[in-house]
């Protein structure tokens, strides 16, 4: 089911492939220019193809001059506590490839990576090691720098069918090889292909006098193939330290624990190279170094240079530096050199963090009574009935998609996904759309999909068991649906030359022709997946006084799934909600988030000329930007507010200002006169209400809740929803009404406010951050959090309309 869907944007690439065509094209051809890459995002360096049960290579190394660090310096997956001074792309485009740089002070190195596509699907990695100028000594050593020694591993593996041999294994096995390593291999999938490793005569090894380094010299390098369990293949480490293991049990029975050899050589695989599911490949350096990875069919082999590599990594960084400036190109006044180094490093991150996962997921679909949550107390019910353990693991799935962080989330997140791919968008729409498929492709049977991906073994590795389990009655915001629409925008702007709309680079992915047809192919699943949002999460408008009035008595919602203090389906967990919980709860952002699903429903029913779903979305949508306002507007507060219900059984607003009071203008309700704009621009506006210098406030600064307890959303800067903000205030700029002016202004104060806040905190720690502080603009909380951060690109690249602001009173 998935290729097939997928197949659309081979179709859109060559418009004379039918749909099972393209199906078999990509299954099948391993020439497609999306099939590879660095698909692995967890590790720092992690090689797969897009292809369940295939291929993998990935990258270890570490400082190995002092026994009592190397254990814990061997890096391999992304982690918060490695110490680096940064780490991450420079450039990186997913259909040619690009570069990686690594600034791992503990180990005293500076990694560069790079990673790119050949002709006829080959790919090559270049590792470059170069030591840091603060590398500390280690184990007395005083050679300085120079004569910093790395360990390097390549760990390769291969799930399911096929084979991995060593070739000419026998020239290796007494000492280890003294030239390339050439490991070959078989799979349905791949076919017959080689993986190569080979090092220039330029590298330094390390040298002693220790009797053992004549069993087995640096200067060498060493394999060691096993065959293991398939399951654990992904656990480079634990394979690893086996490895290890077995030489310096072997060292110690030789020599004794007094008289061991040096690290460099004590920490070595043993050297075993011949068939097997898994190979080692080990190579130890003194000083900097560089060698190659090289992944060919077997008759493409002989073809590939290091030359011709080096040539191809120029190539690729200068197409990445010159598509840059035409598809998202900064406008003034972020034009500075400095400012276009940080946006290319945050957008290389988030296209280059795209990963592709397959493995089982635990689901609870036992549809306990209690998930129905009508009763008062529902949520302690229903923490008793998750209590009874009724999840299954349920798959294979396979997803295809953009993760919020390597070293923290490492995994698809619903909400998360449809903010990545807006700036995607701009640079490869064909991507966006194959991505937009995977995660439509994981739809169930009713229309659900799990909020959270956690998929195969690897990626439980990374989650805490209770939030492992998946539930088909929790929801989360409807995201996707805001790339839908931005396709669309795209689509008519092609064929518009009086549009203002940005044109991409490549025009044909945009043709609409290809476009419907793609949607075309998706409708049913966008519709299912409608109608499952209006089944489950609808809330109750007829058993409680003063609902009756509104003017539909069907558009109202509510968020299942929350607790008594987090409502972590709604994405903004400990926001203040009211309390105690109560099953007649009405919440505004999901309304809002509603109202937004059913615009992209009627556009895509009218892109497709589907005249009476047009017409049946259209209502929809009219009455929810209705009801918004009748249920959820306070006149007293002057705000948008949720509701809950008295011990009378009257509906009453709880209102905490913040996000949540401002969502019917960032999803898009309300247009340039709506009568409540004056007030909802006040409130974004008031430095003591949401306004800071570093981003609008997830909350008030005068609600009693701001900066308690997690203040995980009390407070804290978040970028995409202040993108929702910035966005609509620049609509509004460019929209002749009443508030065009004032919009202008804060359009402009809040778009540099938001890229100095995010540009500064980069500067100094080298990392993008999951929030920021509203009172020092610090980022905080999880680091490397290139995924909706890096929304500031498609901020740096908005309009500057400085000139047609007015003074700072507007505000």
């Amino acid at each position: 089911m998935a290729w097939k869907i997928w197949s659309i944007g081979v179709l859109l690439a060559a418009s004379s492939v039918t749909a099972q065509e393209g199906s078999e094209v990509f299954t099948k051809s391993s020439n497609d220019s999306l099939l590879w890459g660095p698909y692995k995002p967890n590790l720092y360096f992690g090689v797969r193809p897009r292809i369940p049960k295939s291929l993998t290579t990935a990258l270890l190394w570490a400082r190995v001059e002092d026994f009592s660090k190397v254990q814990n310096s061997i890096r391999h997956t992304c982690e918060q506590n490695d110490g680096m001074a940064g780490y991450g792309w420079d450039s990186y485009d997913p259909r040619t490839g690009g570069v990686q740089t690594i600034y791992d002070t503990g180990n005293g190195i500076d990694l560069e990576t790079s990673f790119v596509k050949l002709d006829s699907g080959a790919w090559a990695a270049r590792v470059k090691g170069t030591p840091r100028e603060d590398a500390e000594p280690q184990g007395g050593s005083q050679g300085g720098v120079q004569t910093l020694k790395t360990a390097v591993w390549l760990n390769v593996g291969l799930e399911g069918l096929g084979s991995l041999e060593v070739r000419d294994a026998e020239s290796g096995e007494e000492i280890g090889f003294e030239g390339d390593v050439i490991i070959e291999g078989q799979s349905t999938d791949l076919g017959d292909f080689v993986l190569k490793v080979t090092e220039p005569s330029s590298n330094s090894h390390p040298m002693h006098s220790h009797a053992s380094y004549q069993a087995k010299p640096l200067d060498h390098t060493l394999v060691h193939s096993l065959q293991i369990q398939e399951e654990a293949l992904w656990q480079a480490k634990p394979i690893l330290f086996s490895s290890m293991k077995s030489t310096i049990d072997g060292y110690v029975e030789e020599y004794t624990t007094e008289k061991m050899p040096p690290p460099w050589q004590t920490y070595t695989i043993q050297n075993n190279p011949g068939q097997g599911n898994s190979h080692l490949v080990q190579k130890v350096f003194e000083g900097a170094f560089e060698f190659d990875v090289i992944f060919a069919s077997a008759s493409q082999e002989p073809s590939i240079t290091a030359g011709s590599i080096g040539e191809r990594i120029s190539a690729v960084q200068k197409s990445f530096d010159d598509k840059y400036l035409q598809v998202l190109k900064p406008q003034a006044p972020f034009t500075a050199s400095k400012y276009i180094s940080f946006a290319k490093s945050l957008f290389s991150n988030l296209i280059g963090g795209i990963g592709y996962f397959q493995g089982d997921q635990v689901i609870d679909r036992s549809y306990a009574s209690e998930y129905d949550e009508e009763s008062e107390g529902f949520w302690i019910e229903t923490a008793e009935a998750r209590g009874r353990n009724q999840q299954k693991v349920e798959g294979p799935y396979e997803l295809y998609t953009a993760i919020p962080s390597r070293p923290f989330f490492p995994r698809g997140f619903l909400w998360d996904e449809g903010f990545h791919l807006l700036p995607i968008l701009d640079w490869d729409p064909e991507l966006v759309m194959q991505i937009l498929s995977s995660w439509f492709n994981l739809m169930d049977e009713d229309g659900w999909i799990g909020r959270e991906q956690i998929l195969g073994n690897e990626a439980r590795s990374k989650v805490p068991g209770e939030f492992q389990v998946q539930y088909p009655h929790y929801a989360n915001p409807p995201t996707l649906f805001m790339v839908l629409e931005a396709i669309l925008d795209k689509a008519f702007a092609v064929g518009d030359e009086s549009s203002s709309a940005q044109k991409p680079l490549t025009t044909a992915a945009y043709d609409p022709k290809a476009t419907k047809q793609w949607l075309r192919t998706l409708y049913p699943l966008l519709k299912r997946h409608f109608a499952w949002y209006r089944r489950t999460q609808i809330g109750d408008l007829k058993s409680y006084d003063g609902r009756g009035d509104a003017p539909s008595q069907k558009e109202a919602y509510r968020w299942r799934g929350r607790s008594e203090r987090h409502v972590l389906t709604s994405g903004l967990d400990d926001y203040p909600r009211p309390q105690p919980p109560h099953p007649g709860e009405l919440h505004t952002d999901l309304i809002s988030w509603m109202g937004m699903l059913s615009r992209a429903m009627t556009r895509i029913a009218s892109f497709l000329d589907e005249t009476e779903d047009e017409a049946s979305f259209t209502k929809i949508t009219e009455a929810i930007k209705t009801n918004v306002d009748a249920l959820h507007w306070d006149e007293n507060a002057k705000t948008y507010c949720d509701a809950t219900v008295d011990e009378y059984e009257e509906s009453v607003h709880v209102c905490h200002k913040g996000y949540i009071s401002i969502f019917p203008f960032m999803t898009g309700l309300m247009g340039p006169k709506h009568e409540h704009l004056a007030a909802v621009l006040d409130l974004i506006a008031d430095e003591q209400e949401l306004w800071s210098p570093f981003g609008i406030r997830s909350l008030s600064l005068k609600d009693d809740f701001y900066g308690t307890d997690e203040n995980y959303w009390r407070g804290p800067v978040w970028m995409p929803l202040n993108y929702l903000i910035v966005k609509e205030l620049l609509s509004l700029a460019e929209t002749s009404g009443p508030h065009q002016k004032r919009a202008a202004t804060m359009y402009t104060a809040l778009r540099s406010n938001l890229i100095n806040t995010i540009y500064n905190s980069w500067e100094e720690t080298g990392f993008a951050w999951e929030q920021y502080d509203p009172e020092t603009g610090k980022g905080q909380r999880t680091q490397h959090f290139t995924g909706w951060t890096s929304l500031i690109v498609k901020v740096i690249a908005m309009p500057d309309l400085s000139g047609k602001k007015g003074g700072r009173d507007e505000l």
